[in-house]
């Protein structure tokens, strides 16, 4: 499993709507994620700066890769370049984070 983490930006005043557009996830990018690889993907908010920090636990890197090519990624972005900081071909501006310490542990049992 590679665990990968990258800050995102959105643009101000759009906090609310970014949380909107996530609750519920259309579907189809759900369903597109999980055929991707991806087991696990949370985006968490720094509400003074309007950083997004996210983190997603994925198979490989070419699957990962893989879904920015997808129709429906494609149409994600056009709807979230409103609200969010954007490349030219409206991906969103990210920075990747190095990971730098990680626990893990066995489940505890009752």
């Amino acid at each position: 499993m590679i665990r990968k983490a990258f800050i995102m930006s959105i643009k101000q005043g759009c906090e609310i709507e970014y949380e909107k557009r996530h609750n519920p996830i259309w579907p189809e990018l759900e369903a597109t994620l999980l055929e991707h690889g991806v087991h696990s993907y949370s985006i968490f908010l720094h509400p003074d700066k309007r950083h997004l920090f996210a983190y997603a636990e994925i198979e490989n890197e070419g699957q990962w890769n893989a879904i920015s090519s997808t129709d429906v990624c494609q149409k994600w972005w056009q709807w979230m370049s409103e609200i969010m900081e954007t490349n030219p071909d409206l991906s969103p501006k990210a920075v990747n984070c190095e990971k730098v310490f990680h626990m893990s542990h066995p489940q505890v049992k009752p």
